[in-house]
């Protein structure tokens, strides 16, 4: 076979692995989307929080919950925004100048939003669903989330944002130690 058909089919394959990548990559997210349902979905996540943290049992802690989103995958249509996102939600209290860790989960959701001048923030939340905890999680991830948008282990970017945000709600010092509950 002489070189030019090699390089011509290489060259071909080469073509087609590109068109194929960009045809399954993930688009990005819509930011301002997400600007404008991101504040609606944390709120709603800290409300369905509230009630669940062992902080919340001990009136002098002042517990209270913080929660943070992370958008994998987001669009819109008819006005319907339907959410896949990883949250980390934590309870914080305080005691003695220290930041209490008193609960938190971190688990992978999705929202469907509507929008609706009325309500706080233009959008309203019409269904919340997450996975299954324990054995059938993976799979719920698998079946409501793209393989190219599937949340990680700690798919939010950790703890130190929602520590930070807690430290100013309680008026601590921006290196008050965290302890445990």
């Amino acid at each position: 076979m002489s070189v030019r058909r090699w390089v011509t089919g290489l060259g071909a394959t080469a073509v087609l692995v590109a068109a194929g990548a960009w045809a399954v990559w993930p688009p990005g997210v819509d930011q301002h989307l997400w600007g404008e349902v991101r504040p609606v979905i944390e709120a709603r996540l800290v409300a369905d929080s509230k009630g669940s943290g062992y902080g919340e049992t001990q009136p002098g802690l002042r517990a209270q919950w913080f929660c943070r989103a992370e958008a994998r995958d987001l669009d819109e249509h008819d006005g319907v925004v339907r959410a896949g996102v990883s949250t980390l939600c934590m309870e914080f209290g305080v005691r003695n100048g220290a930041l209490l860790d008193c609960s938190g989960d971190d688990i992978p959701q999705v929202l469907r939003l509507k929008r609706d001048a009325g309500a706080p923030g233009g959008f309203r939340v019409t269904s919340r669903e997450e996975g299954p905890d324990g054995e059938g999680n993976e799979q719920w991830v698998e079946d409501h989330f793209s393989f190219f948008h599937e949340p990680g282990p700690d798919g939010t970017g950790g703890s130190a944002g929602l520590e930070a945000a807690a430290r100013k709600r309680f008026g601590l010092p921006a290196d008050a130690p965290v302890k445990d509950c």
